[in-house]
Formats: C-alpha cells, structure tokens, sequence
C-alpha cells in the first residue's frame, strides 16, 4: 500500500467539517508556521523538493523566493482551482472532501509569502465546490485561523473565493490574475512575472491546489523527510486522475516514481484495462501532454521500466517520451480511433484560445478543419502532412503554454500513430470509390 499524505483522512466520515478536521491533526501547521519566520517556512518547502502540482513542475520553494520583498506594495497568494484540463479532476476531489486542507495550506503559504489578502480562484462550473470552500472558510474565520491578528501572532488574512466564467485560458496564471482583476482573461506577456507584476501590478504567487495543500504536511513533518518520498528531482506524492479504459477509474495518490504499470495493472490503483482489452495508447498528464503508444508509455527508449515521475515520462524528449502534467491519466484500448480523439482534443483547444495570438488563434482552427475533414471522409495523404506543418508553426510562438498544449498532442499523435491516419484516409476513399461505382451502375 502507497503512502498516504494528502488523502490519509479521505475517508473519515466529517472530514469536510471544522470540526473533525481539527481533530485529526488539522490546523497544527499554522501553530507551527506562525511560530517560525516566513522565510523559515519557505526553506522548509525549497528543502521538500516540491513542484508545481498544476502541471509545470516548477520548484516551489523556489518560485516563492522571487517574489519582490523590497516593494512598499502588498503581496498576494492566489490559489489556482481553475481545473480545466481535460481529463484532469484532482483539485476538484481534494476540495469537495478536504476543504480545510486547502484553506490551511493558504494560511501557512500566505504567511510564508507575508500575503494579508489570498484568494482561490475556481473554476465557474464547479459552483457547488465554491459553496463547500465558503463554508470552511466561515468556519477557519469563527476558529480564528483567519482575519485580525490571528491566534495573537499579529499576522493578519482574509481569505476569498473567486468563480471564473468557465475560460480554460484563466487556467494559465496571467490569464487567471486578468480575470481576477475583472478583465478578460488574456494572458500577459512575461517578463515581468507576477512574482514581481501580479495582481494590481502587486508581487504575487499563483500556485495549483494539490501544490497549496501538500505545504501544512511539509511543514508537519519536515521539508527532508517530505523529499525522501519518491525519487530523485520528483519528491512526495501527487494524486492522480484515472479515467478513460480501466476497470477502477479515480483519484489515486501515489508516490512519486512507482512503475506505471503497477499504477495501470494493479487492483490497489487502476486495476487493468477495462472489459480486458488491448491497452493501445495514453495520455499521462491531461489532454495538452503528448499522447504515447501501449509500448513508449511501459517502457522508457532505453528499454527500461516507465516511472510515474516527471524524469521517467519525459525521458527520450518528446520522440518517445511525454509529461506528467497535471496527472490526467487518460487510457484508450484497441477500440479507440487515435484520430477521432485527436479531433476532440483540437475542438477543445480551438474553442478555448484566447484569439490574443495569431498562430494559436488560426493554426488551431485549421488543425480542427483538417481533422474534421479527415474523420468526414474527404482526406488526402497530403493532410497528414498539412496537419504536421501547422502544429509546427504554433508550438514555442505564442504568450502562454496553450498554443504548445495545442500543438503536442498533433505532433504525438501523427508521430506514433501515422499509419492510423493512412489507414482511415485509404478505408474511406475505398469507400467512396465503391458508392461511386455503385450509383454508376445503378444509372
């Protein structure tokens, strides 16, 4: 059995309330914190070896130390709850059932940051969550956890909860701090960071859920004995989001650097391919990853075992590697069309650019066009390689990561699965030839 941080107490009837939160253990983080000095606090996390649960798996500790100490202007902490990534669910699991594990690990990083004001901006179809979180926070206010000079430590916080308007782009942290200030969600151009420009042009840090509530039990336990769990640069647990062809589809909290095929095969976690089909193809860490073949996603280039870790999925780069992401673990079996999934994905991503950038603006509707004219059946060999081209012209030329997230799975997809691609445009126009024929006889 995996060790348990995050979701020890998942299952413990009322873990939602003040109450028995409390009880178990909840809250002592702040004792600790509020007795330490912020810059203390930060170490703690630089020493865990924490990365952005959200999907770059940047050094947390680290990104915590830019923010601008010197400006006379406030800090901010915002929590990034705006979970959208397609088969990503994570976040919205940890605040329904553990909204005090949020709402603490905002207390303990706001204090760290010297941040008085923290926000957890949400995403705006997850209202019935955004009325859970409010609730925890009228308890934490009633508990003294939060507001005026909280347990007589002279630290100040308000904390509050933001909806979006259903943007995938708010998801993107400039985006999500122009929304914020009640703009449209476009995101800015970098530098300067928001670690020096955030909020109201203030210093601020936007971190991911999963990231905000594994800092109380860092602080609980110590930034070391965090980083002897998992491997290597990939330390501690991260939850991940099992859906798509397995028998036991779910959050499941792992420790970093377990083989991916126990995580995928055994019935502590995924449990197998559903209905024991072939397991064909997947995508590790939530639609804007690269997509890997049965074979890539086992077992590394080198022949190796495949760990669930940000090193092991994305050894051998992108000609046969992928990305943990954000920990959307999406499984396809031998009955899914690569090229109809695709299609989906595109749709997506097309729907939900900001328009701000040209190449993510136009490339990803010619990706959608092409696509639908492929799986309509009035494709041409000559589309794979359109297709191919257009992606190339997107990836690394616009703001912020979606025209990337946009471009990837293409690349993946016609890089590994081509002859799927030839195979469907040749079926089809057999097809046609015979229907042709057909009505001329019939004539």
């Amino acid at each position: 059995m995996g060790k348990k941080i995050l979701l020890q107490h998942i299952d413990v009837p009322g873990i939602e309330t003040y109450k028995v939160y409390r009880e178990k253990g909840g809250y002592a983080s702040v004792e600790k914190a509020l007795k330490m000095k912020p810059d203390d606090v930060v170490e703690e996390v630089k020493k865990s070896g924490l990365r952005g649960r959200g999907g770059a798996g940047f050094p947390t500790g680290m990104k915590w130390s830019f923010i601008d100490k010197k400006t006379p202007n406030p800090h901010y902490l915002v929590c990034n709850a705006d979970e959208s990534e397609p088969g990503t669910f994570k976040d919205r699991y940890l605040m329904q059932k553990l909204p005090h594990a949020l709402v603490e690990g905002m207390i303990v990083s706001s204090f760290a940051l010297d941040a008085h004001t923290a926000y957890i901006y949400i995403r705006g179809e997850l209202l019935y969550v955004y009325h859970i979180l409010e609730k925890a926070i009228a308890e934490a206010y009633e508990a003294g956890w939060l507001g005026k000079n909280i347990m007589g430590s002279g630290f100040d916080l308000d904390l509050y909860v933001q909806p979006g308007a259903g943007a995938y782009i708010c998801g993107e942290e400039t985006g999500l701090i122009e929304s914020l200030e009640g703009k449209r969600g476009n995101p800015r151009m970098k530098p300067p960071f928001p670690a020096i420009q955030g909020l109201w042009m203030c210093p601020t840090v936007v971190n991911n859920v999963e990231t905000i509530a594994a800092v109380p039990h860092i602080l609980n336990m110590g930034g070391e004995e965090y980083a002897k769990i998992g491997v290597g640069k990939s330390t501690g647990t991260k939850l991940i989001s099992a859906c798509g062809h397995v028998k036991k589809p779910g959050v499941y909290e792992i420790e970093l650097g377990l083989p991916v095929k126990e995580f995928l095969y055994s019935d502590e976690y995924c449990g197998g391919i559903l209905n024991d089909k072939q397991f064909k193809a997947i995508v590790a860490g939530g639609s804007s990853v690269p997509i890997l073949p049965a074979e890539l996603f086992l077992t590394t280039a080198k022949g190796e075992p495949r760990l669930m870790s940000y090193e092991s999925l994305s050894d051998g780069g992108f000609a046969t590697g992928t990305m943990l992401g954000s920990g959307g673990f999406i499984v396809m079996d031998e009955t899914v069309s690569v090229v109809k999934n695709l299609y989906n994905f595109t749709r997506f991503y097309h729907h939900e650019s900001c328009g701000q950038c040209s190449p993510c603006r136009e490339g990803t509707g010619w990706m959608e066009k092409i696509l639908h004219k492929i799986i309509d059946g009035h494709g041409k060999m000559s589309d794979i390689d359109l297709l191919w081209d257009v992606q190339s012209k997107i990836e690394g030329r616009t703001i912020c990561p979606l025209g990337d997230a946009a471009a990837w799975p293409v690349a993946s997809a016609i890089r590994h699965f081509r002859k799927e691609f030839e195979e469907l445009i040749q079926t089809q126009q057999k097809v046609k030839d015979v229907t042709y024929l057909q009505e001329t006889v019939e004539v």
